[in-house]
């Protein structure tokens, strides 16, 4: 039988290239919610597509009458630009939809009595160094340190692992009985993600992301952070790959429900240097913001992936030289060649 797949969210930068990845599976037939009708070329890739919101009780209900899902890739967010300057509404769409979708997943599990998978993107955002001195003298940070989110996105991630925990492994714990069904989490903290193929939405790590697809149009860009901020960043092929390879994996293998995955952390300078070399003309110039400024020199130089190669055995594809020469300069000329 088909496996039946949920994905939230999917118009964004990483339901795209999933939905692509899962379409080609025989094996797969999947339902994909956004707030905005999705692009023709992904609709019919899918099953069933749902504008909707994941506020709505209404509608994630029927979906979950209407399908039995084996994997729930919950993608839907308010990003970390929007959520500072939205904090109320970041908290209904980031936790109170997490909840929502959590509450669908254990009623499908009990209902289904088997585990339901619950694939959950969060973000190198739920960390937060004290100062720039000390995140200078830090080496990869492993996902137990640092914990300490200073952004509204941050903090809604983090308690939303925790809640992934919860539901995974104490839901209802005071029941006379025990309860049926179960969730099976697997988190993800992502770290600043580079696509050649979709816009940036307002991500406080958009800068990288930004300042190609400005040089792609020919454009003068002014980056929001200093020549030396330094934080990890991936390639959107390799962020597809290891929410797949995550899903995929053997629970008996997983150590844990959260992991740090990664790839290269260069220094904006050095982003632009690539940059340059691509785009000889383009202008890019510094002028710091001293509030996200703040909020990305909290953030890790770089992450610790140890967990996820040996649990999982993630290797990124993508070096930034790579990443750089054979996904994001040739995509994003084609993507611009008519302009």
């Amino acid at each position: 039988m088909k496996m039946t797949v949920l994905i939230t969210g999917a118009n964004g930068e990483i339901g795209h290239g999933l939905i692509d990845h899962l379409a080609e599976m025989d094996s797969v037939d999947i339902v994909a919610l956004d707030l905005h009708p999705l692009d023709e070329s992904l609709r019919r890739k899918c099953v069933r597509t749902i504008v909707g919101d994941i506020l709505n009780a209404s509608i994630l209900e029927s979906l979950s009458t209407a399908h039995n899902f084996d994997s729930m890739y919950h993608l839907a967010a308010l990003l970390s630009t929007r959520a500072e300057r939205q904090p109320p509404l970041a908290h209904r769409v980031n936790v109170e939809g997490t909840l929502n979708l959590l509450e669908i997943a254990i009623t499908q599990s009990r209902l289904q009595g088997r585990e339901v998978k619950f694939i959950y993107p969060s973000s190198i955002a739920v960390y937060g160094l004290p100062s720039l001195s000390v995140k200078n003298q830090t080496a990869k940070i492993r996902e137990s340190e640092w914990c300490t989110p200073r952004t509204m996105y941050g903090i809604n991630k983090l308690y939303c692992e925790q809640l992934g925990n919860y539901y995974a492994n104490f839901y209802r714990q005071l029941d006379a009985e025990p309860t049926k069904g179960r969730i099976d989490f697997r988190c993800l903290r992502f770290p600043g993600l580079i696509s050649a193929t979709t816009l940036p939405t307002g991500g406080t790590s958009d800068y990288a992301p930004e300042m190609l697809h400005q040089a792609a149009q020919g454009n003068a860009y002014v980056c929001f952070v200093r020549e030396d901020t330094r934080i990890p960043f991936m390639a959107m092929p390799d962020a597809i790959r290891a929410l797949l390879r995550l899903e995929a994996a053997p629970r008996e293998s997983l150590t844990q429900q959260v992991y740090n995955v990664g790839a290269f952390n260069p220094s904006a300078s050095e982003l632009y240097g690539l940059v340059q070399q691509a785009f000889p003309k383009t202008e890019v110039s510094f002028a710091p913001d001293p509030k996200r400024q703040a909020i990305v020199d909290s953030w890790p130089a770089d992450v610790d992936t140890t967990a996820a190669s040996r649990d999982w055995g993630w290797k990124t594809s993508y070096s930034l030289e790579k990443a750089f020469w054979e996904y994001l300069v040739p995509a994003t000329r084609d993507r611009y060649r008519s302009m």
